[in-house]
């Protein structure tokens, strides 16, 4: 175990659940896991209960709104239909909210429900780590300012062991093509793009003929609140601008097996971690 993991607490024994057995709906079914091996991704409809989805929801709002905590800001990223500044109109929209784990007890609740831990086990196995340093945030989408995001995986800037962490995403409120669901690349997860097909910023090029194969794949995930998307951090992703004219809010965390590491130095190195079980 790294110096810098954190054990998790939390009422109930984790240990104790995992050895009593996982009932059907806490767990994927075999197609389910196999589908994330194959594309990099499964959605799990209607998986959050909805007291949790309304108690994430009035965080979000509360926070939004007196713009508390570690914020980032649209301007922030200079991403298409960004404003230009802070000082500028719109320049003081959130983004997202980071260290979202540190902004109420439900998260950390949420995230030891046996219905995600035993997912998360599945993909990962029996000992699951949540790094702190990467996603760990509530985006909101909002209206107007908000950018589009190109066609890029988690793992350009992360430093571990291995690529290999899981992601997931939990829809707040509806996410449609509209509003600037995510969309992802199926498949994509199994192999690493050469850095010729990547421009400055290791986004995927849409200009070059090579990577029209991968976009030709583009799938939108459309989500309800309380839908769950996994999703493999190298996966390629990407989502529009919100065209609606309400925020769209997701809740993102990523996670790792214990035995895939930080590398030392390194920014994913830079801050504590969870163990979850």
């Amino acid at each position: 175990m790294a110096t810098n993991t954190q054990k998790a607490t939390a009422a109930g024994s984790v240990e104790s659940e995992l050895a009593a057995g996982a009932t059907a709906c806490e767990q994927f079914s075999e197609q389910e896991r196999s589908f994330f091996v194959d594309n990099g991704y499964v959605i799990q409809r209607g998986l959050i209960p909805v007291d949790y989805v309304q108690q994430m929801r009035r965080i979000t709002e509360r926070d939004v709104a007196g713009h508390l905590g570690d914020n980032e800001y649209e301007a922030d990223l200079h991403y298409p239909g960004a404003p230009a500044s802070l000082e500028s109109e719109g320049g003081r929209t959130i983004r997202r909210l980071r260290q979202a784990i540190s902004r109420d007890p439900i998260f950390l609740r949420l995230l030891k429900e046996p219905f995600l831990l035993q997912r998360l086990c599945q993909l990962l196995g029996p000992h699951v780590v949540m790094p702190l340093a990467h996603h760990n945030c509530i985006m909101t989408k909002q209206p107007r300012f908000s950018s589009d995001t190109g066609w890029h995986q988690d793992t350009r800037y992360w430093s571990f062991s291995t690529g290999d962490l899981v992601n997931i995403w939990i829809a707040l409120g509806p996410e449609n093509l509209h509003n600037g669901c995510l969309q992802v690349l199926p498949g994509t997860h199994q192999a690493a793009a050469s850095r010729e097909r990547l421009d400055e910023a290791l986004f995927l090029r849409t200009d070059l003929p090579e990577n029209a194969p991968l976009l030709a794949r583009a799938t939108p995930v459309e989500l309800e609140p309380g839908d769950v998307l996994f999703f493999h951090a190298r996966c390629f992703h990407a989502a529009t601008r919100n065209f609606s004219s309400q925020t769209k809010q997701s809740v993102v965390f990523t996670f790792r097996s214990i035995e895939n590491a930080p590398l030392p130095g390194s920014r994913s190195a830079a801050w504590p971690e969870l163990l979850l079980s």
